[in-house]
């Protein structure tokens, strides 16, 4: 009988350390996701597409879709049944889902669907009404999250910029179109021709928006100026963008006011992080500018940012004081609203994707920080210290409730 010798099972291996074989627990989890119908004055946008919910149904992850969700954003009923959502047929059934998502805020009737425990998905807009939707969503223990307010792992709020490209762009196709004879403008074109000179073009923001429409404006062979209260965020428009048609300055009225005298199109592109924007563009400055130039106040979501700003809608989205058209719609993007949702889609499919992965919301919010900028109600806990005080509710960290949980 042979005898192994120790040197000789050290140099098989079998006295080698092994790794420890244990069983790791599949940790993920299926979520069902209800997309209720907008019913919000003229939003047009989905916040998932039909290619965004094969993806879904592809890792295990039902979609429920309220029947004529992506009408008006060009996408039929038949497109998400193809791509495996369940179409259904009421409002009811939607809220019965783990998760909602839907563009708009909630309104009160849709908050008296919402059920204990519920994550809703949706925006929020500032106003003196939404405290008593985040009391009712308290008082169900639902958990919310705005998802204007996300972040992404840079420390960036994906939505906003999304969301911000498309308004820079369109702001200043839009306003090519009421320069046009079609719309009783002054009959110019937006842009440069041979031995005409270019049209003037004035952004006042030197953010998301501002970046895109001078991209767009400059595109189309525009002169532009970009005005905004931060040196720093003009010295990166201007590196980034680095182009010689495109001129920085701050915000000073006498410069301010003498080039938009001048200007024949003038974009309102400046976004306040709390509360209103800051009206930097007075009546007189209004009065001043040449008849047939055209206002387009991107702005006008948290107030305007021209002192002849008032609200307008996409039916009637236009009005002239002084010879000058402004156009104010909040909501730029649902003009666009097939490319909006897409925007959004891309956003959103990734982060349920994750959620499923890690087990559901309370694991993923646990472990990854940067997707607590957006939950302001945590089981029923207002969890945002500036709603909070906006609207007098107590608050707690979630940061706390985390390191708790």
């Amino acid at each position: 009988m042979s005898t192994i010798t120790l040197k000789e099972l050290q140099k098989s291996g079998l006295l080698l350390p092994q790794e420890e074989m244990l069983e790791v627990a599949h940790r993920s989890t299926s979520l069902l996701i209800g997309i209720p119908k907008e019913t919000s004055f003229q939003e047009n946008r989905v916040p998932l597409v039909p290619t965004a919910v094969a993806l879904l149904a592809s890792f295990g992850h039902r979609i429920m879709i309220e029947s004529e969700a992506g009408k008006h954003a060009n996408f039929q009923d038949k497109d998400y049944s193809e791509a495996g959502a369940q179409i259904v047929y009421s409002k009811e059934e939607i809220y019965k889902a783990d998760i909602v998502i839907k563009v708009s805020p909630p309104t009160e009737e849709e908050i008296e669907l919402v059920r204990p425990k519920q994550v809703l998905f949706s925006a929020v807009q500032l106003s003196t009404q939404y405290g008593n939707v985040i009391r009712k969503l308290a008082q169900k223990k639902a958990t919310a999250i705005a998802f204007n307010y996300l972040k992404d792992e840079l420390g960036q709020y994906p939505v906003v910029r999304s969301m911000g490209e498309i308004a820079g762009n369109t702001a200043i196709l839009i306003a090519a179109e009421y320069l046009s004879n079609e719309n009783e403008g002054k009959g110019i074109m937006l842009g440069g021709v041979t031995g005409i000179p270019s049209v003037e073009v004035v952004i006042i923001g030197a953010g998301i928006v501002g970046e895109s429409a001078a991209r767009a404006a400059l595109g189309l062979g525009a002169e532009v100026k970009v005005f905004d209260v931060s040196l720093s965020r003009l010295s990166r428009l201007k590196n980034t963008i680095n182009h010689h048609g495109l001129f920085t300055s701050l915000i000073q009225q006498d410069e301010l006011g003498k080039r938009v005298a001048q200007a024949d199109v003038v974009i309102g592109a400046l976004r306040s992080p709390e509360g209103r924007t800051p009206c930097v563009v007075t009546e007189t400055m209004v009065s001043d500018m040449k008849y047939g130039s055209v206002i387009v106040d991107v702005s006008i979501d948290q107030g305007g940012c021209f002192e002849t700003s008032q609200v307008t809608d996409h039916k009637n989205p236009v009005f002239k004081k002084y010879g000058v058209t402004h156009y104010c719609v909040p909501n730029i993007p649902s003009r666009v609203a097939h490319t909006a949702s897409i925007a959004l889609s891309n956003i959103f499919a990734p982060i349920f994707v994750n959620i499923g992965e890690e087990g559901g919301l309370e694991k993923s919010v646990h472990k990854f920080v940067h997707m607590r900028s957006g939950v302001y109600l945590y089981n029923g806990i207002l969890t945002n210290k500036f709603f909070g005080d906006m609207y007098k509710i107590p608050y707690k960290d979630i940061n706390l409730l985390m390191a708790a949980w």
